[in-house]
C-alpha cells in the first residue's frame, strides 16, 4: 500500500497484555461495498492516498496495515448500564484494528470498529452492524463535529452484504462494518474490570499507559492516579457542556460509552434537540429519563464518581474526592465557554458571560414551539441583531422573551466576525440533523439505494463545519 510520511504507526495498547483484550478473527462477509470513505481524517493519519481496494482490503478485510497491530484485539471492559452493574461486557461485536500517530499534533488515535464480528464478549449477539446504525453513526460525527463537540470520527462504512434481523427496524435488514477514528477507547469500564477483580496493580497500570500514551504531560505528577482523575474531570466536563450547547442528547451514557480522553462516541439512539426542552430523550427504552438532555451533566458526573472508585486502588480517596469537586465549577466554565462560542462572541469575564448565558437560555425556553435549537444560534452569530431581526424569526426575537438576552447581548464582542462572509450564512436557515430528515435519507437507501441526499447532506454538514469555524 502507499505510505504517506505522515503514516505513523505506534500500537500501544497491545503492551498492557492478556488481561486487556483477546486476539480476534473479523467475520468473512460476502460482500464489502465502500459507502463512506471520510477522506479528510485519512490524510491526518497518512492513510489518505489508499486506493478503493487497498481501502476495503483494510476497512472491509481488516488486513493489517503495516507495522502495525498484527490483528484485531477486543478489548475488556465492565461497565454500568443505566446504573446495574454488568460484569459481561467486552467488544462484542468490534475490536481495536490500529493505532497511529496524527500528522500536526502528534496526537495517538485509535482505529477501531463496530459490527466486524463476534468475539468473546459477544454474548448472545451476532457480532453486527446494521447499515441504518452504521449511516447513523456517520451523520451524528458528522454533525457533532461540526459543531466544535470533541468526537470520534467515522472513518469508514462499508456494506458487508448480510440480512440481519432486528428488534427495532424492519427486518430483514442490511449489515454494515464501521471504522471509526478516535483519541482513544480506554473507557471508565476497563478500570471497572480490574478494579472488579480488585487487581490494584492492573489499575496503576493503566494509570501509567493513559499518562503516557495520551497525558504525557503529567508524567511528573506526584500522584499520578489523581492527576489523571483532574484531567478526565475537566475532559468530561468540557464533553458535556459541548453537547448542551449543541443540543444533542446521547441517549446511553453507561460507563463503558465514556472514554478517559472526553470524547463523544459510540452512537445509537441518539437526538439532536428540535427545540429547548430538558426531558428530551433519545432511546425509547429510557422510560424514567435518566439520560435526558437536562440530566446529562448529572449523569456524567456519576460515572465520573464511579471512575474514582476505581482509582481508590491506586490513590488516597480524599485526593480523588477532591478532583470530583472539581467538575461543578468546571462544567459551569466550560458551558459557557460552548454556549460563547456557538453564538461567535468572545468572553467578557465571568459574570458578564454567565448573566448572557442564562439569557440565552431563558430565550430559548421562552422561544417555545416556533423557535428550533439550531436556528438560534445560527440568527444570532457574532451577534448581530440586525441579522436576526431580519430573518424569518424577526417577530419572535422582538418579543417579550428576547428583552434580556438582546440588552445582554449589545455589550458583547463578536469573534471572528468576518465568518459570516462564508457561503453557509447566506441561506434564511441552518443545517440540522433531526430525526425526520434521518429517517427520509434512510428510505432513499432502502428503498432505492439511493445515496445521493446521504451524500449531500454530508456536503453540507462539511460547509457548516468550514463557516462556523468552530474550534
Amino acid at each position: 500500500m502507499p505510505v504517506s510520511p505522515d503514516y505513523r504507526p505506534d500500537p500501544r495498547f497491545i503492551t498492557l497484555g492478556p488481561e486487556f483484550s483477546d486476539p480476534v478473527t473479523a467475520a468473512d462477509f460476502p460482500q464489502a461495498i465502500l459507502r463512506h470513505r471520510n477522506q479528510r481524517a485519512a490524510e491526518t493519519v497518512g492513510l489518505g492516498a489508499l486506493t478503493e481496494a487497498e481501502w476495503t482490503r483494510h476497512f472491509g478485510r481488516f488486513a493489517p496495515l503495516p507495522d502495525n497491530q498484527p490483528g484485531p484485539l477486543a478489548m475488556r471492559y465492565h461497565g454500568h448500564q443505566f446504573r446495574g452493574y454488568n460484569p459481561d461486557l467486552g467488544d462484542g461485536r468490534g475490536f481495536l484494528f490500529a493505532q497511529l500517530r496524527e500528522a500536526g499534533t502528534g496526537r495517538l488515535l485509535d482505529l477501531a470498529t463496530k459490527g466486524s464480528g463476534q468475539t468473546p464478549w459477544s454474548r448472545r449477539g451476532d457480532g453486527r452492524l446494521t447499515l441504518k446504525g452504521g449511516m447513523r453513526e456517520v451523520l451524528a460525527a458528522a454533525m457533532l463535529e461540526a459543531l466544535g463537540v470533541p468526537t470520534s470520527r467515522a472513518f469508514s462504512l462499508i456494506e458487508t452484504g448480510e440480512q440481519l434481523q432486528r428488534n427495532d427496524e424492519p427486518s430483514p435488514t442490511r449489515s454494515a462494518v464501521l471504522v471509526r477514528l478516535s483519541h482513544s477507547h480506554i473507557r471508565f469500564g476497563t478500570f471497572q474490570r480490574q478494579a472488579y477483580f480488585e487487581r490494584g496493580d492492573n489499575v496503576g497500570k493503566l494509570v501509567d499507559h493513559c499518562i503516557d500514551a495520551y497525558f504525557p504531560k503529567l508524567t511528573e505528577a506526584p500522584d499520578r492516579a489523581v492527576a489523571l482523575m483532574e484531567t478526565v474531570v475537566a475532559r468530561a466536563a468540557g464533553l458535556v457542556a459541548r453537547w448542551m450547547a449543541a443540543g444533542f442528547v446521547h441517549g446511553v451514557l453507561n460507563t463503558d460509552n465514556m472514554v478517559v480522553t472526553g470524547e463523544s462516541f459510540d452512537y445509537g439512539p441518539w437526538r439532536f434537540l428540535p427545540r429547548n426542552d430538558p426531558n428530551f430523550t433519545a432511546a425509547y427504552f429510557d422510560e424514567t429519563g435518566l439520560y435526558s438532555f437536562g440530566r446529562q451533566p448529572e449523569a456524567v458526573f456519576w460515572n465520573l464518581q464511579q471512575l474514582a472508585g476505581c482509582l481508590t486502588l491506586a490513590a488516597e480517596p480524599e485526593a480523588l474526592t477532591a478532583a470530583l469537586n472539581g467538575f461543578a465549577p468546571a462544567y459551569r466554565q466550560a458551558l459557557s465557554q460552548a454556549m460563547l462560542a456557538r453564538l461567535g462572541l468572545r468572553g467578557q469575564g465571568d459574570e458578564a458571560d454567565i448573566a448572557l448565558v442564562n439569557a440565552a437560555f431563558r430565550a430559548l425556553a421562552g422561544g417555545g414551539e416556533r423557535l428550533r435549537w439550531e436556528p438560534f444560534f445560527f440568527d444570532w452569530f457574532c451577534g448581530r441583531e440586525d441579522r436576526a431581526l431580519a430573518g424569518p424569526r424577526a417577530d419572535l426575537y422582538a418579543g417579550e422573551a428576547f428583552v434580556d438576552f438582546r440588552a445582554l447581548l449589545a455589550s458583547a464582542e463578536a469573534d471572528r466576525p468576518e465568518r459570516l462572509e462564508h457561503p453557509y450564512f447566506a441561506g434564511a436557515e441552518p443545517e440540522e440533523m433531526l430525526v425526520d430528515e434521518v429517517e427520509a435519507l434512510w428510505t432513499a437507501i432502502a428503498e432505492r439505494d439511493d445515496w445521493a441526499p446521504f451524500q449531500a447532506k454530508l456536503d453540507r454538514i462539511e460547509a457548516a463545519r468550514v463557516g462556523w469555524g468552530l474550534r
